[in-house]
C-alpha cells in the first residue's frame, strides 16, 4: 500500500491534474484501482433548496469527486472520495464557523485508513496550498506530518514560481514533510523561454535541495486520458509511483 499527498503552492495551480494523470497511468497499466480523496473542498453558497455546513447535500456535490467518479473506475461514493464539503469561497475553518460546525479530523482519518485497506495506492488531494488551513489548529503540512503521508508539491509555471518554490519547500521541511519532490505545471500555454525564466529545473532544485520530478505541459482537455496518460509518463514515476517498475519488468 502507497499514500501519496498532492499538495500545491496555492488553489488553481493543477493539483486535480497531476492527481488524474497518475491515477490514469496507474489505472492503464496496472488494471488496479485507485483510492482518491480529496478531503474538503468549496463550493459555492447553497441556493434556498440546499442546506449549508459539513452535511453532504443529496443536490450539491464536490465538482472533483464527480470528474474522478467520470473519468475512472471507482468503488467510492462522491461522499467518500469527498468527506467534507463546505459552502462559499473563504477558509475551510471559516466556513465551518459560519456554518456553526466543526471540522472532524477523526471522520477524515478513518476514511483515509479504509481506503489504505482496500487499494494498493491511494491518493489524496491537497486544498489551497500547504500553508492553508484545515482548521484553526491544523494547515495542509501539518496533516501531511501528522499522517505521515509522503508529499509532492505542485508549482505553477508562471511568474513568481521560484519564490513559490522556496517558500513552500521551507514550510515543508519546518512541518517535517516527507517532500519527495516537485512537479511543475503549466496552467495555462507558455512558450519555452517562458517555461526557462518563470521555472528555472536548476535554479529550484539548487534552492530548495528537493529534486524536480518532472514537468507538464499544458493540457488542452485535462480530461482526455491519453493527454493523462502522457504527462505521466514525463514524470519520476519510479519516486511518485513505488512498484510501478515492476508492471513492466513483469
Amino acid at each position: 500500500m502507497h499514500t501519496l499527498l498532492i499538495a500545491g503552492t496555492d488553489a488553481q495551480v493543477g493539483k486535480t491534474v497531476v492527481l488524474t494523470a497518475l491515477m490514469a497511468y496507474w489505472q492503464r497499466y496496472t488494471g488496479h484501482l485507485v483510492g482518491v480523496m480529496k478531503p474538503v473542498d468549496l463550493v459555492p453558497e447553497p441556493s434556498s433548496d440546499d442546506r449549508p455546513g459539513l452535511s453532504f447535500s443529496q443536490t450539491r456535490s464536490s465538482p472533483d469527486a464527480e470528474l474522478f467518479q467520470r473519468l475512472f473506475q471507482l468503488n467510492q461514493s462522491l461522499e467518500q472520495i469527498t468527506p467534507i464539503l463546505l459552502s462559499g469561497s473563504t477558509l475551510p475553518p471559516t466556513a465551518a464557523e459560519q456554518a456553526g460546525l466543526a471540522i472532524d479530523l477523526d471522520l477524515l482519518w478513518r476514511q483515509m485508513q479504509q481506503m489504505q485497506q482496500q487499494h494498493e495506492l491511494v491518493l489524496i488531494e491537497g486544498w489551497g496550498g500547504l500553508g492553508s488551513p484545515l482548521t484553526t489548529e491544523t494547515t495542509g503540512a501539518d496533516l501531511a506530518w501528522d499522517w505521515r503521508m509522503p508529499t509532492v508539491l505542485v508549482v505553477p509555471v508562471q511568474p513568481g514560481a521560484v519564490a513559490q518554490a522556496v517558500a513552500h519547500v521551507a514550510l515543508a521541511n519546518q512541518a517535517r514533510v516527507n517532500l519527495k519532490g516537485i512537479v511543475l505545471n503549466e496552467v495555462r500555454p507558455c512558450s519555452r523561454q517562458d517555461r526557462a525564466n518563470w521555472a528555472p529545473t536548476r535554479l529550484i532544485q539548487s534552492l530548495t535541495r528537493k529534486p524536480v520530478l518532472g514537468h507538464i505541459s499544458h493540457l488542452a482537455d485535462p480530461q482526455d486520458l491519453n493527454s493523462l496518460v502522457q504527462a505521466a509518463a514525463n514524470l519520476d514515476l519510479e519516486l511518485l509511483l513505488p512498484g510501478i517498475e515492476r508492471v513492466f519488468s513483469g
